[in-house]
Order: structure tokens, then C-alpha cells, then sequence
């Protein structure tokens, strides 16, 4: 399907669907856009580790770039790490094959967290800053740049276990036996990302996204109770910036009340939940992000069109719907078949 003449940049169209206003078609970006897919990703990874690509400016600048100039998104996610500030807070960590973030000195005690530093964001990792004001630049409202952070209790979870779990056992187990520690290593998670976030959007971030990845562990109580009270003051504490902001969680489904409660403009909603009905859910006033299976990419055009038509449909083309996949782009995908999708949404939801 041929797109139809566009009215907006995309830039212009991701910020006020983010902001309930009315676009001349839905946006569209994906999360994990950025790499893996990707050739010419694939070709830097054989010289370049994740975190020398993240710390070097360039490369960063040019790896969020790709899917921009290759799909046509209209919206640009920085290619960074969740664990990135982790550095400023002295704790060491890697990305290992394999395996995912390692920390190498876990956190499990009060003193261990009465060590972390809470400094200032640019100075951790200034690399980070200089790709994201060079990105705005090249950008030049062809899409927003999307800034984001892990949220508390997906950071914790990494630096209380030591490395990638299923099922979060240790920090889940502080959180319930150990309260106090758990809210003093909470306490410091959040200030720790109000301020990278707000130093994020001073150097050129359009768009906050807030990744609660293993959110989906908690059944509601323990969310209202261990979790939400954290999530509720980043989201209060980059409000005054006036940048729009949106929350994900994996297997939230459960949960979207409390989630939306925490004070986004938008839910990113997942493949679990029919996005019609979870726009029920969290009130029509809210925007929302999602929702197609990243492995309905894998089952041939047919299949992406009719799912795709499928969320479009359920989104019946209301202010504030994001396109975008439940979870991320994973490896295998076709960049062709992505490309093809940004235009199939684009001339779908023409006004």
C-alpha cells in the first residue's frame, strides 16, 4: 500500500499523538528498533561491543539513525542500555554474551546501598548527552527522539540478583522481608532517574519513555504498595519539563489501572491485552502505545497486515494512539517487512 501525501513531520505527529492532539495519521516506531535486525547493525557488532557503541558518539548517533532513515519511524529511541546509570552510581556492571548485564558487586545489604552515588547525570556518562544533542540536530523533525530510563524496580532487580533471572527471586524477596532496604535502595533509584531523565531532555529528548520490564512479576498489591509510590514521582518529577512521557511494562495486563495511576501520558500496552479493552481500562483521556506480537513479524506480510489492521481497528482511530510492537524487535525480523509496516499504518490511518 502506496502512503499518502503526509501533512506532518513525524516528529510533529509522535509529539502530539503523545499528547492526545489530533495527527494526520498514527505515528509508529518500535521498540529495539535500533539494532539487531539491522545489517548494518550487525556489521558494527562485529568490531564493537554494546557499550562501546552506547559510550562512543558517533556510533551512537549513527545506530539510532538507522531505523529513521530505513523504515521511515516516526519516532527516533536513543541506542542505550537501561543499566547505563549504573555508572554514576559507582556500580560496576557488563553486558555479557549471552547472558545480558552482570553486576559484579550485587547489592543486598544497607551498607551496599548507602555506597551508591547519586551525582550528576552528565558527568557518568557525557557520552550519552553528546549523541542525544547531535541526534536532534541531524534529526530535524523528520522524527522525536525518544529518551528513556528502567524504571526502579527493574533496576533493582538487576542489582539485587547480580545478573538476568526468570523470576527475580532475591530482589522479590527483599522487597517483601526486608522493607526498609528495599525502600532506601528504591529511594535512591528514583532520584538516581529523575535526574537522568531531566538531564536527557535538557540535551534534546522529546519523549520520556519509563521501562518497568519485569513488572509483570508483582501481582497489584505488591505493585501499589513496593512500586508504584516510586514510579508516581519520577513521572511527578520530569512533569514541569513538558515533555510527554510513557510507561511499559511486560505482562502488566493484569495491573493496567495501577500503572496508569503512576501519572504517564501514555500506556504502553502489550500483545496480552486487546488494546480496545485496555483503553477502556485506563480511561480514553490517556494515549496508548502498542500493541502487535513481535512474532507475528516472523509470519509472512499477510499475517503483519491483518494484525496490524487488527490494532488498528481497536484503536478506531482515537487521539493518542502510538503504533507500536508489545515487546521489542527481535533478531530475526525482516527491516523490509518493518518498512512496509510504518507505510501499511501511515496510509491505514490517513485522516
Amino acid at each position: 500500500m502506496t502512503p499518502a501525501p503526509s501533512t506532518m513531520s513525524g516528529e510533529a505527529r509522535m509529539l502530539a499523538a503523545c499528547r492526545g492532539g489530533a495527527v494526520d495519521r498514527t505515528p509508529v516506531w518500535f521498540m529495539r528498533q535500533a539494532g539487531r535486525c539491522l545489517p548494518g547493525y550487525r556489521k558494527l557488532r562485529e568490531s564493537h561491543g554494546i557499550l562501546e557503541m552506547i559510550r562512543t558518539p558517533d556510533l551512537c548517533v549513527e545506530v539510532t539513525l538507522m531505523p529513521v532513515d530505513i523504515m521511515g519511524v516516526d519516532g527516533a529511541v536513543l541506542y542505550a542500555e537501561i543499566m547505563m546509570p549504573l555508572y554514576g552510581m559507582g556500580l560496576p556492571f557488563t553486558i555479557d554474551p549471552g547472558v545480558g548485564p552482570v553486576v559484579h558487586e550485587p547489592v543486598r545489604d544497607m551498607a551496599a546501598v548507602r555506597r551508591l552515588t547519586i551525582g550528576d547525570a552528565e558527568e557518568a556518562t557525557p557520552e550519552i548527552f553528546a549523541a542525544l544533542r547531535t541526534l536532534r540536530t541531524e534529526l530535524d523533525g523528520r522524527a522525536a527522539l525518544l529518551g528513556f530510563a528502567g524504571a526502579p524496580y527493574t533496576l533493582a532487580s538487576y542489582m539485587v540478583e547480580g545478573r538476568p533471572t526468570k523470576d527475580r527471586a532475591r530482589a522479590k524477596a527483599m522487597m517483601y522481608g526486608q522493607p526498609e532496604l528495599w525502600a532506601a535502595l528504591m529511594e535512591t533509584l528514583t532520584e538516581v532517574t529523575i535526574r537522568y531523565l531531566r538531564a536527557q531532555v535538557e540535551a534534546g529528548a522529546q519523549v520520556l519513555q519509563l521501562f518497568d520490564s519485569w513488572i509483570g512479576d508483582l501481582g497489584p498489591s505488591a505493585y501499589r504498595e513496593h512500586v508504584l509510590p516510586y514510579s508516581r514521582r519520577i513521572f511527578d518529577g520530569v512533569r514541569d519539563l513538558g515533555v510527554p512521557t510513557i510507561h511499559f511494562g511486560t505482562g502488566a495486563g493484569g495491573m493496567l489501572e495501577e500503572i496508569a495511576s503512576a501519572g504517564s501520558d501514555v500506556v504502553c500496552v502489550d500483545f496480552r491485552v486487546g488494546l480496545g479493552r485496555a483503553w477502556e481500562r485506563i480511561g480514553h483521556d490517556r494515549g496508548i502505545q502498542g500493541n502487535l506480537d513481535p512474532t507475528v513479524l516472523l509470519a509472512g506480510w499477510d499475517a503483519v497486515e491483518r494484525e496490524a489492521d487488527r490494532v488498528i481497528a481497536e484503536a478506531a482511530n482515537r487521539p493518542g494512539h502510538v503504533f507500536n510492537l508489545g515487546h521489542g524487535v527481535l533478531p530475526d525480523t525482516d527491516p523490509a517487512i518493518l518498512t512496509r509496516l510504518v507505510e501499511h499504518v501511515h496510509a491505514a490511518t490517513e485522516r
